[in-house]
């Protein structure tokens, strides 16, 4: 029998096929076996593997962010007609010979992923350029694949639709746009990927953008220039009223503080760590992880060796170091997990590719500090309470009446462009 057969048979009669009650609460009371006094003791691998297994049967683990859609573009120009994602990738070439590829639907199931944001990623050399046309390419990419395997996974663009896939057996499917060069600096840009189904958006990439400092600006320890612009706050406060997550990861520190300061919403970092353990200007500081706990907001822990140890070797063992780093500082509540597979090419020992990810669960389970419910949250509830607050401060701003912003930046950073010259036009008009 071949591995195909087996995934489609064992895709609906495995414990995936778990009836779900839409409401998160009611999870939590059904936290499974669980030793005297809350904490888990379980003495081998494979009895934290099982429990692994049981929470993640229960409870969406939903990761924040995966980079397949730029491989796919970049491997196969976006052509999904003889791309087999339910195949095993690490027999396929290209996939096979790139250190950048480690997910296919083989191993996402293996890993037992409930929900995945999927990243619409372009790079910031398409700033001023074409990078709403090629966001859109991507975006459009997404949801084809996501059609093409329909009976694996399902398109998702709120919490009950993430609860909604996984009582369907199948990964709920979202989108996050990575960078806000991808916007061309217009408001009505970032409500059409709305209406496309995207439901975060990375503030800044590697580059700055007109309204936005990235985390490039970061010398050493200090930090350079503002962080949002009278522009920038507005897509915060925007993004608030569609209700769309805000993701900082690739941020300025000043931009955190501003974006914490003006959103009205939970924030995200969708794929990030703790600063303290590895000083790369890609993970958060001690100060930011408290306003992020006063914002109710969630650190999707990350996976890259250079974020994890600040160096090319790591281990799985290593990642839960972040973990109970951000859980000692600011709680359980806002930690969740954020792989960043297939953008990364240096992996942590144990957590190689999208199949991994019981391990870090049962590793946590091995220090005998954390119980079930408290696997739950990091796997997938943390995320779905955030996600619930987004939809419910959009509810109570279009409830109040608020407009959508018409704020436009006076003087776009154009260079390279082709951009339409507004005053050049008006004085035509008026001739």
């Amino acid at each position: 029998m071949s591995w195909r057969v087996e995934l489609d048979k064992g895709w609906h009669n495995s414990a995936w096929a778990v009836t779900i009650v839409f409401a998160v609460g009611s999870w939590i009371g059904r936290v499974g076996p669980r030793p005297a006094g809350g904490q888990s003791s379980l003495s081998s691998s494979r009895e934290r593997l099982e429990t692994v297994r049981q929470v993640l049967a229960e409870v969406p683990l939903i990761d924040g962010h995966n980079d397949l859609p730029w491989n796919i573009r970049n491997f196969v120009h976006n052509q999904l007609a003889e791309f087999e994602f339910d195949t095993d990738l690490r027999q396929v070439v290209p996939w096979s010979k790139s250190a950048w590829s480690q997910t296919d639907l083989l191993r996402l199931r293996q890993g037992m992923v409930g929900g995945q944001f999927w990243a619409a990623y372009v790079p910031c050399e398409s700033q001023h350029l074409n990078a709403v046309q090629l966001t859109l390419e991507q975006v459009d990419l997404i949801k084809r694949l996501i059609e093409k395997y329909s009976q694996h996974m399902q398109f998702a663009a709120s919490s009950r639709e993430i609860l909604e896939a996984h009582g369907n057996g199948r990964i709920a499917s979202l989108i996050g746009v990575e960078g806000g060069h991808s916007l061309g600096s217009s408001l009505a840009v970032l409500r059409t990927l709305y209406q496309l189904g995207v439901r975060y958006l990375t503030l800044t990439h590697t580059c700055n953008t007109p309204w936005a400092k990235s985390s490039s600006v970061e010398q050493g320890d200090g930090e350079s220039g503002g962080g949002l612009t009278h522009f920038g706050r507005s897509v915060v406060r925007e993004m608030n009223r569609l209700g769309m997550l805000i993701d900082l990861s690739h941020t300025a520190r000043a931009t955190m503080r501003d974006a914490l300061g003006v959103s009205k919403a939970p924030l995200i970092f969708s794929h990030s760590s703790a600063f303290a353990i590895c000083n790369s200007t890609r993970n958060v500081p001690d100060d930011i992880l408290k306003q992020l706990a006063a914002n109710g907001g969630l650190v999707m822990v990350t996976f890259y060796n250079y974020f994890v140890k600040c160096g090319p070797q790591a281990t799985v063992s290593d990642v839960a170091e972040h973990i109970y780093y951000v859980r000692n500082l600011i709680g359980v509540d806002h930690i969740g997990v954020g792989g960043d597979f297939d953008g990364i090419n240096k992996t942590p020992r144990g957590l190689e590719d999208v199949s991994r990810y019981p391990e870090l669960f049962a590793e946590l389970l091995r220090s005998g500090k954390w119980n079930v419910l408290d696997l739950k949250k990091v796997a997938g509830l943390n995320l779905l309470r955030v996600l619930r607050k987004v939809e419910s401060v959009r509810d109570d701003m279009r409830t109040a009446g608020v407009m959508p912003a018409e704020e436009f930046l006076d003087s776009p950073d154009t260079t390279g462009s082709c951009a339409l010259d507004i005053n050049a036009v008006q004085r035509v008009m008026e001739v």
